[in-house]
């Protein structure tokens, strides 16, 4: 009971902190005016957002390179507070700047750019440090609940609301401290998902030591080997390659609509207060559809798994996975709003506000997915993150610059039908021959079958009554980890993991690890039978 209400407060935090995360993006990216390099024809639009997203892409590349410690350094409680910081004064560089001289372009993109896209890696190590189950509705709620703060900003005339936007990232960083675990004398960081393989010094998962076992010990024991079928593994990179595909598309799409619908010095989104009435009500939907889809708010996944999938690791016969159904309604919603573009737009439907409010969802299924490969993967959630917004940016910037072109070469009335028409070329070619439906329903599955281990050891540290330093040990003893690399995980001594260990194995009834990993596939095969 305890430990249900730790996890209820871990998940409202969770939602708190993403909600402040998301709206101060929304505002940032949506809600100022269109800035523009150079002057007249040859002007660029959108130059603030294209500016932001090169260097979140730039924060995301040092992560990757990063190794583990320094990217956990990176990752640290004092330095979250840092970026926060950052991100309020970048957000008033416009004000103070002038609004669209070149410098101050730069300066606002760096100094928002940067903390912006470790924060954003801060908040996937965070979420995917919670079970699936509370992860993906909390990425759905605190996306609501940022977009209803930006919808009551833009639609109330209240003076000097715009700047509780512009301070949202104060409060992002105080509910990531919540989400932190001790780290010795190095200050507070966030911990790595404890549902996966968690990734070993040289950033390669448990069971992929670059190293190679120890004289005399047994390789350890990955996570995979213990839940995943190797058809199920090849199944996974497969669809890893073409969600990265499909996901530079998608973002391809939304850099086209960028350019479309706004000229240099005018809102960057006129009608972005309809987007996030539809993107509030897009995430309703969502929450009903997770809560039939798959996901059991108590924690535990329900119904499909592998056992229900064929040999190739098609499941035609699969009930969907908890995602499927919400990706679909973000891809309906975005085609819809390409349709009404040129159909509709003479007599006042803002077809660009369907299309970025189908967007905005389509990015939140995005990272409800990045946390779902996390997880099957057994990879960080910040690396997840910065994978996955490293390619939806690439194809946004991509995209913004395109269509500048575009605009340039043309220079019509035609202009902004042919923008909008490669921007649904792009999306539609996405949805249909990349990243399909039933590839997300595969993911989604397979995903279902690693949350499992979750449950598994949450089952066993609530049965067996682990106290909570044993039962964070509990996950690493059951993916083979050995007591020096636990030892280091928890900045504690050998001595002291072994001293846990004993005390488990004493709980638990067992007399060793391979006794302890036989109860572990016990449990699970309990959950899967419910």
């Amino acid at each position: 009971m305890g430990a249900h209400r730790h996890g209820g407060r871990a998940s409202l935090s969770a939602v708190a902190g993403f909600a402040c995360n998301q709206g101060f993006v929304f505002s940032l990216f949506y809600m100022g005016a269109n800035r523009a390099f150079g002057d007249g024809v040859l002007s660029f639009e959108r130059a603030d957002l294209f500016g932001t997203l090169l260097f979140m892409m730039v924060s995301f590349a040092l992560l990757r390179v990063a190794s583990p410690k320094a990217r956990g350094a990176l990752l640290a409680r004092p330095l979250l507070w840092c970026y926060a910081v950052l991100l309020v004064l970048g957000s008033v560089v416009p004000a103070l700047s002038g609004g669209s001289n070149s410098a101050g372009l730069v300066v606002e993109a760096a100094l928002v750019g940067l903390p912006a896209g470790l924060m954003l890696a801060a908040w996937g190590r965070a979420l995917g440090g919670l079970p699936l189950a509370r992860a993906l509705p909390a990425v759905f709620v605190g996306s609501a609940v940022g977009a209803t703060a930006c919808f009551a900003v833009a639609t109330v005339p209240v003076v000097g609301a715009a700047l509780v936007l512009k301070l949202l990232p104060l409060g992002s960083a105080w509910a990531l401290k919540g989400l932190s675990r001790p780290a010795g004398d190095g200050g507070d960081v966030l911990a790595p998902a404890s549902g996966g393989a968690e990734p070993t010094s040289d950033g390669s998962s448990c069971g992929e030591r670059a190293d190679g076992p120890a004289k005399g010990e047994p390789a350890p024991l990955s996570l995979r080997a213990l839940l995943a079928t190797s058809a199920e593994r090849e199944q996974t990179a497969r669809l890893s390659l073409k969600m990265a595909a499909g996901t530079v598309l998608f973002g391809l799409a939304a850099g086209f609509m960028e350019t479309y619908g706004s000229d240099p010095g005018m809102a960057s989104t006129p009608a972005f207060p309809a987007t996030l009435l539809l993107f509030v009500l897009f995430c309703v939907a969502a929450m009903q559809l997770l809560a039939t889809g798959g996901l059991d708010p108590e924690g535990a996944p329900s119904g499909g798994g592998p056992a229900d999938a064929s040999a190739d690791g098609s499941a035609p016969s699969e009930p969907e996975g908890p995602l499927d159904g919400v990706y679909r309604l973000a891809v309906l919603v975005m085609m819809a709003g390409f349709l009404f573009v040129p159909v509709l737009g003479e007599f006042g439907v803002p077809g660009e506000a369907i299309v970025l409010a189908g967007y905005l969802g389509l990015s939140a299924v995005l990272e409800s997915l990045f946390l779902v490969m996390a997880r099957i993967t057994g990879q960080d959630a910040a690396l997840s993150f910065a994978r996955g917004f490293t390619a939806l940016f690439a194809g946004e910037v991509a995209g913004i610059a395109l269509g500048n072109v575009i605009d340039v070469v043309s220079g019509t009335e035609q202009t902004p039908y042919v923008v909008v028409a490669c921007a649904g070329l792009a999306a539609l070619y996405a949805c249909l021959f990349l990243f399909t439906e039933r590839d997300f329903r595969a993911l989604s599955v397979i995903a279902r079958e690693a949350d499992r281990f979750d449950d598994a050891c949450a089952l066993i540290a609530s049965e067996c009554g682990l106290s909570k330093r044993e039962a964070e040990i509990l996950p690493f003893a059951l993916k083979g980890r050995t007591g020096e690399r636990i030892a280091a995980e928890f900045f504690i001594s050998k001595s002291t993991v072994d001293t846990h260990l004993r005390r488990i194995y004493g709980k638990c009834g067992v007399h060793g690890r391979q006794e302890l990993i036989d109860l572990g596939e016990r449990t699970e095969r309990r959950l899967s039978g419910r």
